[in-house]
């Protein structure tokens, strides 16, 4: 239970490995990804949980190599926090940036296609902004993967 089959550090590498590559990963996926989740997105995240499992302990089944690992992960992402508090460019870089997605009543089609967002999705915010497209001003997709609609002025 406490003798490990790895050095200490190597489970800080997995970790951090793992930590990085994830990372990446789901920031390129969009911010759809990092909001709203469907059923077939928790679906992916639960097997990714499952697949990178051996990744972080490189099979080693001992309570300290997976204390060690799970530090090293709650480390990383309290680094992240820091660095996204304190510099515009690292939460750019970490976080992204909201994407126009519509204004004065259109949505844009190709962004929509990028962004891979489906026109139930639009419904769905407008609906939740009781605001019909006509008196819609601008549309946002936020970093969090929410849609925010401004409406116009009266």
């Amino acid at each position: 239970m406490f003798e490990m089959s790895l050095p200490w550090w190597e489970f800080i590498v997995r970790a951090g490995a793992v930590y990085g590559v994830l990372l990446v990963m789901v920031r390129i996926s969009g911010h759809r990804t990092i909001g709203q989740f469907t059923p077939f997105d928790l679906l992916v995240v639960l097997l990714l949980s499952e697949t990178v499992s051996n990744a972080l302990t490189g099979g080693d089944e001992s309570l300290v190599g997976g204390l060690i690992g799970a530090a090293t992960v709650m480390a990383l992402n309290v680094v992240i926090a820091i660095l996204t508090s304190r510099s515009a460019l690292m939460t750019r870089i970490f976080d992204g940036h909201p994407v126009l997605i519509g204004r004065n009543g259109e949505f844009f089609p190709e962004v929509m296609k990028t962004c891979r967002l489906a026109d139930a999705d639009i419904e769905e915010a407008l609906r939740e902004s009781n605001c019909q497209r006509a008196d819609m001003d601008y549309a946002f997709l936020e970093i969090d993967g929410k849609i925010t609609i401004l409406t116009k002025k009266k």
